[in-house]
């Protein structure tokens, strides 16, 4: 009756499609959960996240998990992710991605999963970092070791989401920096992101870790624009 009550008042919605929940479903919903645009890219052995960085910066490996699409499911639920508090999604999206990697021979070689990191003064105003629950989930997932504390960001850039591919490269002079380099020396590191457009993020991301002596990059995301 208790849990009815609160149903009744406080609704368990869908992030998704924002329609209600049943009684066994948890943030995302059924339906939703099948029609989302998964790549299956890992499964594949299919490189269109690679190319996006292809004669820009060395990547081993590098998926996407869904295909981004205008006022689609995938939309919605990164949206509520980034400015609606919904940081759930991240751990579940982790979780779906974390465990089909697993499975796989190419990231079973992953020392270090680093998330891209969000400046200072956004970071306070969001109260979280996007990616760090999926990073984290993928982390547990491979059985490695997550690190918040190896990248950081040194500019704030304003909101990209609202800008078309070519202002947003226009816009992509973000700079990073490196910390701890000495931890990541001769490792693995699957650099982690929200989702890729033009790959100027990851790039910079990857050049930075790149400082690092012999070290690989492999690449996941939420989705793929």
């Amino acid at each position: 009756m208790l849990k009815a009550l609160i149903n009744l008042f406080f609704p368990k919605v869908c992030y998704a499609c924002l329609n209600l929940l049943g009684d066994n479903e948890n943030t995302i919903c059924v339906d939703c959960r099948n029609d989302l645009p998964v790549t299956n890219f890992h499964f594949e052995n299919n490189d269109t996240v690679k190319k996006v960085l292809y004669g820009r910066v060395k990547i081993e490996h590098a998926t996407a998990l869904f295909r981004f699409e205008k006022k689609g499911l995938v939309q919605q639920l990164i949206h509520g992710l980034k400015y609606k508090n919904y940081e759930n999604i991240g751990f579940i999206l982790g979780n779906w991605l974390g465990n089909e990697l697993r499975e796989i021979d190419d990231y079973n070689s992953i020392d270090i999963v680093i998330p891209v990191p969000l400046h200072k003064k956004k970071l306070k105003k969001r109260g979280y970092n996007q990616v760090a629950k999926f990073g984290q989930q993928i982390s547990r997932a491979l059985n490695t070791e997550y690190r918040d504390d190896i990248l950081v960001k040194i500019t704030n850039n304003k909101s990209q989401s609202k800008k078309g591919r070519l202002a947003r490269w226009i816009n992509s002079e973000e700079l990073f920096a490196i910390k701890n380099i000495e931890s990541i020396e001769n490792k693995h590191i699957l650099l982690v992101d929200d989702i890729i457009t033009t790959g100027a993020t990851l790039e910079a991301c990857s050049n930075v870790l790149n400082q690092a002596k012999n070290v690989k990059i492999s690449i996941a995301t939420m989705a793929i624009a």
